[in-house]
């Protein structure tokens, strides 16, 4: 009989026959069923999020095949990929479309000053890439054994310093690019007791890229547990490639660094 409650009659799910009940027989069978899994239910999980953390990877690396044949395009990769990491940050919801974009137009930028420092100083980017997977490498171990873990109060001391770099980068590119100094480092140049301060700096910006990345495996081990939508893997996925491209980079400066401009 269809129920006469108003707010139930337009609804088919609410009009459906009674249904006996369940055999003791069924009743085993539904109990002994295998549970859901994240992807069945549309929530995230750690395959689902390395699987897109790969694809993202792999669409940079062809990017940056691009980049490496024609180096020219690494400052307006640069600039594009800047106006599109701040897209995707204060975007509500990620967009996986926007996310590819800003993979491979961040991998034009790496291919590119990857040739041009490689021309300059054969071998470094090999280096570099090395130098990146073992800084990576370790820091998930450290992770995965609980070694290392955010804190608030380190977390609000990084944010500080990542946006005080920030600054100190987008002064320091105008310098260069306005002709403002001679070195192609800028203001890195510049020694302190000896010590060239983009060594220095290096050094921090490491540490600063560590722990972000500290930062994005809190963010998907939350998600995951909590049941967060599948579509955030995308965005889990953003912030491994935006800090892996930016330890990446840091870590190629310091080898140019130390092998003397």
């Amino acid at each position: 009989m269809a129920n006469s409650n108003p707010a139930f009659s337009r609804s088919a799910v609410f009009n459906q026959p009674v249904r006996p009940t369940a055999s003791v027989a069924e009743l085993d069978e539904l109990y002994g069923r295998p549970s859901a899994t994240p992807s069945e239910t549309g929530r995230m999980s750690y395959n689902d999020t390395i699987m897109k953390t790969l694809i993202s990877f792999g669409v940079l690396v062809i990017g940056a095949l691009v980049g490496w044949v024609v180096p020219f395009l690494a400052i307006p990769a640069a600039i594009a990929g800047f106006v599109l990491a701040l897209v995707n940050i204060f975007k509500k919801v990620p967009s996986r479309g926007l996310i590819l974009t800003f993979a491979a137009v961040q991998g034009v930028f790496v291919g590119g000053i990857s040739a041009i420092f490689n021309t300059m100083w054969d071998g470094i980017v090999t280096q570099a890439v090395f130098g990146t997977l073992g800084v990576v490498g370790v820091t998930l171990f450290l992770f995965l054994s609980g070694k290392l873990r955010a804190t608030p109060r380190l977390t609000r001391i990084a944010i500080v310093g990542m946006f005080g770099y920030l600054a100190f980068s987008l002064v320091n590119f105008g310098l260069v690019m306005f002709g403002a100094t001679d070195s192609m480092f800028g203001l890195r140049s510049y020694e302190i007791f000896g010590i060239p301060l983009g060594l220095i700096l290096g050094v921090v910006i490491v540490l600063l890229a560590v722990y972000s990345l500290v930062l994005d495996f809190e963010s998907i081990k939350s998600g995951v547990e909590g049941g967060a939508p599948e579509i955030y893997g995308w965005q889990a996925a953003f912030g491994i490639v935006v800090t892996v491209v930016w330890l990446y980079v840091e870590i190629l400066r310091i080898l140019a660094i130390l092998r003397g401009e």
